[in-house]
């Protein structure tokens, strides 16, 4: 059976990897600062990661969710502590396409209403709400399109409160900051805006932290940079550090009524176990910190490239902004040097989304190689 074309497959076969490196299967290593789409948080085959995944195998790995799971719960009360969400309610899932369907979902049943409110560059995943809410007309097919999206411009609060005026909005949906889009950020004080006015008309904020979540932005949710008060909050990427687990988190102001929302493999014994480890390992090795710390160094280390116009972002999800188109440079970094790093709908950006441990010599590695390509 031939497999379906999904994305340009790059002539490389990773075999091994650890920390933020991987090895191929002819034994050369590649300095991942991309880690999956943001998908690897805590790095490659963390040792406690291991530790908690092998011992879960050992006693359950999957049953359905007619029965008890005891980790689910222990699994929410540590992420609401981690997080500072405690009041909220979580439902699990498995990716963030799902998590962002379901959130859609939860807030037209809320609401009664119809309509959606995104922004420009948005990406919400591939399901049939989530793209359609997606600023990506090739990805929209004439099922999805039925669907009732409006988008509107970012940081800009005046067409946003004329599109909720007309009261049929049920959900704003929001990224901190833009993955796909090309890492541009809502501003504090615009997300403090929109999360004022649903309130004031009825609607529903969605934060969209399937990739600027979990520590990525330097604080756990990017939301968290301003005053906000999202009434879901959709979760998944570096969730599970490569285990495929999704969420939203429910405000209790939002009505969530029994058996609405439903999935057999969310919130499976391996997939708590997963999450489960992350969390501790984001604690005790204080990741949202160094996050932090690694952004103000990544921008110091960029501003000695003239080449570099702008560093675009947060915390370690940040692109490097070039006045050339970076597809020939990103190819020659991963076949020259042996770097993997992304691409973004804006060509002339370079993403960087490490695990949130790099360290300073791994991105030193970068910065020569950018150097090396560039004078």
């Amino acid at each position: 059976m031939e497999l379906f074309d999904v994305y340009p497959l790059y002539d490389i076969t990773p075999v091994s990897a650890s920390g933020s490196w991987i090895t191929d299967d002819k034994g050369e290593r590649y300095l991942d600062l991309y880690g999956g789409h943001a998908v690897i948080s805590i790095g490659h085959t963390h040792p406690h990661y291991v530790k908690r995944l092998e011992g879960q195998l050992r006693q359950i790995a999957f049953y359905s969710n007619s029965v008890q799971n005891p980790l689910q719960q222990q699994m929410a009360d540590k992420l609401g502590v981690v997080s500072g969400c405690e009041e909220y309610r979580l439902f699990l899932c498995n990716s963030g396409a799902e998590a962002n369907e379901n959130a859609l979902k939860l807030a037209s049943f809320h609401t009664g209403k119809a309509r959606v409110v995104a922004f420009k560059n948005s990406f919400h995943g591939r399901t049939s709400a989530a793209v359609a809410a997606t600023d990506n007309p090739a990805l929209v097919a004439p099922l999805n399109a039925s669907h009732q999206v409006t988008f509107l411009p970012l940081n800009q609060p005046g067409p946003l409160e004329a599109e909720l005026q007309k009261g049929d909005v049920c959900a704003v949906i929001l990224e901190g900051i833009q993955g796909v889009g090309g890492l541009d950020m809502a501003s504090p004080a615009f997300y403090q805006a929109a999360s004022e006015l649903c309130r004031q008309y009825g609607a529903v904020l969605i934060a969209d932290e399937v990739q600027c979540g979990f520590g990525r932005s330097g604080r756990f949710f990017a939301f968290q940079h301003s005053r906000a008060l999202p009434g879901i909050i959709s979760i998944a990427k570096g969730m599970g550090n490569g285990f495929p687990v999704g969420g939203i988190l429910i405000h209790p102001d939002i009505q969530a009524s029994h058996g609405l929302l439903g999935t057999t493999f969310g919130g499976n014994h391996l997939a708590c176990a997963a999450v489960i480890a992350v969390l501790e390992v984001m604690e005790s090795e204080q990741l949202q910190d160094h996050a932090a710390q690694m952004e103000k160094y990544v921008r110091k280390k960029a501003a000695e490239i003239p080449a570099i116009k702008e560093v675009k972002g947060q915390g370690l999800m940040l692109g490097l902004l070039f006045d050339f188109e970076v597809a020939e440079l990103r190819k020659r970094l991963i076949f020259d040097h042996h770097i993997f790093t992304g691409s973004a709908k804006n060509k002339q950006l370079l993403r960087v989304l490490p695990a949130l441990n790099v360290t300073p010599e791994a991105l030193d590695l970068l910065f020569a190689a950018l150097k090396t390509e560039l004078t």
